[in-house]
């Protein structure tokens, strides 16, 4: 399994999010510059956060992105099967593929388990962590 740019951004768009919004709507110019990337390309990736219930938007002068529910209650996880799907290194572990050879199959467990294993790391970080490790790292530089 590899995540793409619009994983790994994404989540960066959500952590820069959580450490600036301070109960104000960011406009996404602000986190494009800031993260370096393209407006038009968060704005694709926002519009699948906020049809998730992620995040939520506010129009006019002072509009933009705010999350919808604490840091503490996003995990690294729920971003990345919004943003990518499922998490699963091979079609075969997911739950609507249907195997032919699931009862014959040797690796079939492996590739249960590296799933299993990806999908615990993912959710075992949620945004309050990673906003967390940000505010050190801006400390120490």
């Amino acid at each position: 399994m590899k995540i793409s740019t619009r994983g790994r951004y994404g989540l960066r768009a959500l952590v820069d999010l959580a450490l600036n919004q301070d109960g104000k709507a960011i406009p996404l110019r602000k986190i494009a510059e800031r993260e370096n990337i393209s407006e038009q390309y968060l704005e694709q990736l926002f519009a699948s956060l906020r049809k998730a219930g992620v995040v939520s938007s506010v129009r006019g002068a002072h509009g933009g992105y705010l999350l919808n529910r604490d840091p503490e209650d996003i995990t690294a996880g729920d971003v990345i099967r919004i943003l990518e799907g499922p998490i699963s290194p091979v079609n075969c572990v997911m739950d609507d593929y249907n195997c032919k050879q699931l009862e014959n199959c040797v690796t079939h467990e492996l590739w249960d388990l590296l799933s299993e294993q990806i999908g615990e790391v993912l959710d075992s970080y949620t945004l309050a962590d990673l906003k967390e490790k940000a505010e050190k790292i801006k400390e120490e530089n």
